[in-house]
């Protein structure tokens, strides 16, 4: 049975800061050198951890920016740890990720740290990064982590860039030892909007290549703006079960620390996201905001802001998205949707999925742009 999100989300991600060292190509905070003053206090941060652990204590991502820029950051950690909510980071790989910033970190019952990785080489990750360096000191952080035996998730943004280097990058994920690689399809949002993204058919190309290295390597995968993944999943575990009588499980089976988000999670539908100044969000890519956390509770704006209502009620999608057989459990991207075409609830536009009996066509936006790949 689907999960329901109607009422507690399934994940929060919380932008402690948008301070960072490094100038990323795709970055959708559009990270400044300093900290803003307006960033949510130490005080405002405990009680924003005490409403997320009410809220049936799901998931906490922070996030940036770099967390690291917050002198209080260990101490958020422990403080959402000491309530028991389950706590990862995804940090830039900057000289202040030390051995010594990881170990603490872990000592303060952080679960997962994830490190972003976009090219296979330096030269690739380093121009996206817009860092010299970074690259290799992302390298280092991963190997201090296996050394203080931390689960390694790897991050990375697929786009034209790198979109050839499927292959090298699934070597590389497999050679660095991480449990799970999360692959985010770019959404044209903040510093994104400068970039291109990959054609709506090789996104399908590429979630069909991702389902084969479920199958091969031993990491699990997940992807981020490409909730089309599970359909593609679902589709190619029933050939499987056609051809040799059996349920294709991939290696889906070894345990992760943080757990795997179910089918159906989306942007608003399970799936939150509070700004660095307390602004509430579906997603950190679907840049509508419903409210505040310093003039309403976090739950009043999940719960009832008429975007999250919309958001989690896939029958009201439009286009193929509203008819598709698989909108339960897919959706496609709200975020992308907004970017496109400006209304979140369209159909997703770089799935080329067409539901069965269905007559429509993609957006009128990317007919052009598709009739010339």
């Amino acid at each position: 049975m689907k999960p329901n999100f109607d009422h507690n989300p399934f994940i929060v991600i919380w932008e402690l800061t948008r301070a960072c060292m490094l100038k990323c190509l795709h970055c959708r905070a559009d990270a400044q050198y300093r900290r803003s003053p307006g960033e949510l206090s130490f005080g405002e941060g405990k009680d924003l951890i005490d409403q997320i652990y009410e809220m049936g204590n799901p998931l906490l991502v922070i996030t940036g920016g770099d967390p690291l820029e917050r002198e209080d950051l260990f101490d958020l950690i422990d403080y959402a740890a000491q309530k028991g909510v389950r706590v990862s980071m995804t940090p830039s790989a900057t000289p202040k990720v030390t051995k010594e910033a990881i170990a603490k970190a872990k000592e303060k019952g952080l679960s997962r740290w994830a490190f972003s990785i976009d090219g296979h080489n330096k030269e690739i990750h380093d121009h996206f990064r817009g860092s010299p360096g970074s690259f290799d000191l992302t390298i280092q952080s991963i190997k201090y982590l296996h050394e203080l035996e931390i689960p390694v998730q790897i991050n990375t943004v697929i786009c034209e860039h790198n979109v050839d280097y499927l292959e090298e990058l699934a070597d590389m994920v497999e050679s660095l030892g991480a449990v799970l690689w999360s692959v985010f399809f770019l959404v044209p949002t903040g510093r994104g909007e400068l970039l291109k993204p990959i054609s709506p058919e090789l996104h399908e190309q590429v979630m069909h290549r991702l389902y084969d290295f479920k199958q091969e390597r031993p990491f699990d995968i997940k992807t981020t703006e490409a909730p089309f993944f599970r359909r593609v999943v679902m589709q190619r575990n029933k050939e499987a079960r056609k051809k040799e009588n059996v349920f294709a499980q991939g290696r889906t089976t070894r345990q992760d620390v943080l757990g795997r988000a179910p089918m159906g999670v989306n942007d608003g539908n399970g799936f939150l996201f509070i700004s660095h100044t307390g602004d509430v969000y579906p997603s950190g890519f679907l840049p509508i905001k419903c409210g505040n956390i310093r003039a309403e509770p976090l739950a009043d704006v999940y719960r009832h802001h008429r975007v999250f209502q919309e958001l989690r009620s896939p029958d009201l999608y439009k286009g193929k998205c509203g008819v598709c057989e698989y909108r339960n459990i897919c959706g496609g991207s709200r975020a992308r949707a907004y970017a496109v075409t400006g209304d979140y609830m369209e159909s997703e536009p770089y799935c080329t999925y067409i539901p069965k009996g269905y007559e429509g066509a993609l957006p009128e936006v990317l007919k052009e742009e598709t009739s010339l790949q």
